[in-house]
């Protein structure tokens, strides 16, 4: 049963998402319906071509539904225009990508600066101020003046992380944050996942580590477009052992 938007940021109802390939439709989710509270940090994981990455883009409006809705922090994502999707996910998303995604010809500092550019709602200086508050905040504030290329894949990603949390949104969404890291690196940047979930961050994780997987509070594998498990990993490895 859904429980009240109140203790939920995330609900989806009923999901559907079909694809055509020629003749041919192809179900990648199937009727998956899942809720996150506030301030929960959730791994999604699952074998390549499940429903993974298809169920991200349903929570961060990148793509539509068939059917079922969408519900992210009381806003129905089936009703907004593009236009006001863009705006939305500028106020409440904060998305890392597995590939950093940073403007190439930007330094540390401008990356992060933009997504306050683009909703305009501190001053220049304060944009400044923040951005330069959140590189220290993730251990980048001796790199912030370096083009992406002048600094290491670890460095990139706690940039894009920087970058995630410029305009202070409630949910941040992570899509194999760590599948381009060495094992330090991965055990860093999650470390901080961890310490902003512990500020109040909603957090959400899609991973091919189960390493990593296991040490999220709550994990929902998806198998054949549908939630098969949705458990705590280390209360799982209890009752198994």
């Amino acid at each position: 049963m859904m429980e009240s938007t109140t203790t939920n940021i995330i609900q989806v109802k009923n999901l559907v998402k079909r694809f055509k390939n020629g003749e041919v439709e192809l179900t990648v989710l199937n009727r998956v319906s899942m809720n996150v509270r506030f301030g929960e940090f959730v791994a999604i994981v699952g074998a390549s071509g499940n429903g993974k990455s298809t169920l991200l883009n349903m929570i961060t409006g990148i793509d539509h539904p068939t059917s079922g809705e969408v519900i992210i922090h009381g806003t129905k994502l089936n009703d907004l225009t593009e236009n006001q999707l863009s705006a939305w996910r500028g106020k409440n998303l904060g998305i890392v990508f597995q590939f950093f995604q940073l403007l190439p010809a930007l330094n540390l500092l401008q990356n992060t600066i933009l997504p306050m550019d683009f909703l305009k709602n501190l001053t220049p200086r304060q944009r400044r101020e923040r951005a330069e508050y959140l590189l220290e905040l993730v251990g980048l504030s001796d790199q912030m003046f370096k083009l992406p290329s002048q600094v290491s894949g670890g460095q990139q990603q706690r940039a894009a992380i920087a970058r995630a949390l410029a305009n202070d949104p409630p949910l941040i969404v992570a899509d194999e944050p760590t599948g381009n890291l060495d094992a330090q690196t991965s055990a860093d940047v999650f470390d901080l996942f961890s310490h902003l979930v512990d500020q109040g961050k909603t957090l959400i994780m899609v991973t091919h580590n189960p390493e990593l997987a296991c040490q999220v509070p709550r994990t929902l594998e998806i198998r054949n477009g549908q939630i098969v498990r949705d458990e705590n990993c280390s209360q799982a490895k209890d009752l198994a052992g």
